[in-house]
């Protein structure tokens, strides 16, 4: 599986389209929230409690969760792009009014660390891996081959790091192979790894709209299957090793089993940034993350440190999947904590 990006609407191989411009509604639209109704169901906020949203994005998730929680709980959102935070921020206070919000920018390695010091435990925990829509839209940020712009693709470009350009120009074409294969899937790593060393060799890659061509060059039009952009899992691949997706959910995951076991008992309660019964929802948009979720959480329940809050990952119904394309991918797996 990859990540769920709505089908272009130029054919592959032909120049990308430029972006819609924004008018002050497309600005301030906010990004609709996947699998609400498990969200809800599995983490049950309530009055009271502390929640976290990890990766708050526009807020369409925290808005919702922050309704729950009362005067007495409090909404707490983290989030890499600092516009987003702001955003989500002002959305949760203005559509939660009686909630206490805050707004921490910073990656959701973080987050356990930032709550502890605050002198908080979560009650409620959610992470929607996914990238949020006004991201891809925005051609400055480079994330689409749908429309052309620099090649940057970092979810925090306040941050020093390599840009996908840096990568794309300067490592060696085994590694990038193995970036493509690795992250993106992509059964023809070493033949576009190569094609791509071969053009930069003449002219520097530094844009979408190049980079998705010297794909679709490599694989054809129809390259990617049926209804997907061969530049799909390039494009997949090269967002995860910019931003170190897998390497942050790595660090997450473990949070959560110190967490799950610091508030197993005794006097170590008082040092976990997760509440004793906590509920954890974590929702992935490809198998690289499905997969490390499932056997983190199938760990902690071996362990008795946690019970898995359904058998098979949540997904869409038909009508969200009909209302809203993105959820066709996402898939949910939440635990509550049970003290070992």
């Amino acid at each position: 599986m990859t990540d769920a990006e709505t089908p272009p609407s130029t054919p592959p191989g032909q120049p990308p389209e430029r972006p819609p411009r924004q008018t002050p509604e497309s600005r301030s639209e906010g990004h609709v929230p996947v699998l609400m109704t498990h969200v809800l169901d599995a983490l049950t906020p309530r009055e009271g409690d502390v929640a976290m949203d990890l990766t708050a994005g526009r807020g369409g998730h925290a808005s919702i969760v922050a309704q729950r929680l009362g005067p007495g709980g409090r909404m707490l959102l983290v989030d890499a792009d600092a516009g987003n935070l702001a955003f989500a921020t002002e959305r949760v206070r203005s559509e939660a009014q009686d909630v206490p919000v805050e707004g921490w920018h910073a990656n959701f390695v973080d987050a356990p660390r930032l709550v502890g010091e605050a002198g908080y435990r979560a009650d409620v925990v959610l992470a929607d891996l996914g990238y949020a829509s006004n991201q891809i839209d925005d051609a400055s940020r480079g994330m689409s081959f749908r429309f052309d712009g620099p090649l940057d693709m970092r979810f925090d470009q306040t941050r020093r790091g390599a840009t996908a350009a840096e990568l794309v120009n300067t490592l060696p074409e085994a590694e990038l192979a193995q970036i493509l294969y690795e992250y993106g899937e992509e059964r023809a790593s070493r033949r576009i790894a190569q094609k791509i060393r071969e053009e930069r060799d003449q002219t520097p890659i530094e844009t979408t709209g190049r980079l998705a061509s010297i794909v679709v060059g490599v694989l054809g039009p129809s390259g990617g299957g049926p209804k997907v952009h061969p530049a799909t899992r390039t494009f997949q691949a090269l967002r995860i090793a910019v931003n170190d997706e897998l390497g942050s959910l790595r660090s997450l995951l473990e949070s959560v089993r110190r967490g799950a076991e610091a508030s197993g008992g005794g006097g170590a309660r008082r040092a976990g940034w997760l509440a004793p019964g906590a509920r954890v929802g974590i929702i992935a948009f490809h198998s690289l993350e499905d997969r490390m979720i499932k056997r983190a959480f199938a760990e902690l329940t071996k362990r008795r440190l946690a019970r898995a809050l359904s058998k098979r990952p949540m997904v869409a119904d038909e009508d969200e999947v009909r209302a809203n394309a993105r959820s066709r991918s996402a898939k949910l797996r939440a635990i509550v904590l049970t003290g070992g």
